[in-house]
């Protein structure tokens, strides 16, 4: 299988939702149901990479993390939204529609 690059990803015509997270953080958990259910309703109409921000401390200071949960919705390497801690599964939906 051919390994793609977070660049590769988040540079696809399709909608991509990376969530820079950190194991240590209780909101980041709350996330995790959140985005399972996102990825049961939408399917293969979204990809969603989890990014560490302690494990890849680069792509966090490239895109200026400086809290987590952030989300950010990239689509064609574009950022088209971006909001940080936790956000409903309507609301995300919502955002990801609009695109």
């Amino acid at each position: 299988m051919e390994t793609r690059t977070f660049s590769d990803m988040i540079n696809g015509p399709g909608p991509v939702l990376v969530d820079f997270s950190a194991e240590w953080c209780g909101p980041c958990r709350m996330m995790k149901p959140i985005l399972e259910e996102l990825k049961d309703d939408l399917g293969d109409k979204i990809t969603i990479i989890k990014v560490d921000v302690d494990k890849n401390p680069a792509a966090s200071g490239i895109y200026h993390i400086t809290g987590v949960p952030t989300l950010v919705l990239f689509r064609n390497g574009k950022i088209e939204w971006r909001q940080s801690g936790v956000v409903p599964v309507s609301h995300l939906k919502q955002v990801i529609e609009k695109l």
